[in-house]
């Protein structure tokens, strides 16, 4: 499941900073050799950067590169330490889920609504799904992590896990 999970996510996310790399590129070119902007590349900027972000949150979550508070750790036992980032997971999981559970209701909003960016006419409410799905599927991780969890930031896990 890892594997497969590195691959999709790690690919939406590249594609999409691709995506805003040519964009980016023909937009600047356009404004300095052409002396006009690309229409909607603010827009188009703006959703890619959604898809970066929300497909790296899985990423992130498995690799266990999270910022941490861990100044605390070198007193606390490793039994500990484990039953915390436990609960840590189990609260990450949680609150992800709900997260996800709001962006999909209101993306069905969006949807009853119609609503669109404001200059290309893109429908809003994919992209607000694809939020709550990637969301849910890093509340799934955290799950995951419960089960097995990764060496970085969890006490007692070596690096071949």
């Amino acid at each position: 499941m890892r594997p497969l999970l590195h691959t999709l996510c790690g690919l939406l996310a590249a594609v999409a900073l691709f995506a805003i790399m040519v964009l980016t590129f023909a937009d600047v070119g356009g404004r300095k050799f052409l002396s006009t902007s690309l229409p909607g590349a603010l827009e188009l900027t703006e959703i890619l950067m959604v898809l970066v972000i929300f497909a790296g949150l899985p990423l992130v979550s498995l690799r266990g590169e999270h910022v941490t508070f861990d100044s605390l750790d070198p007193w606390l036992p490793p039994a500990v330490r484990r039953v915390q980032q436990a609960v840590v997971d189990l609260l990450c999981a949680a609150m992800l889920a709900f997260i996800a559970w709001l962006m999909w209701n209101k993306a069905g909003q969006l949807a009853d609504y119609g609503d669109v960016t404001a200059r290309l006419k893109i429908p809003l409410a994919p992209f607000v799904y694809a939020m709550s799905v990637l969301c849910a599927v890093t509340a799934f991780v955290h799950l995951m992590l419960l089960a097995k969890p990764v060496a970085h930031h969890h006490a007692g896990v070596d690096d071949t896990a």
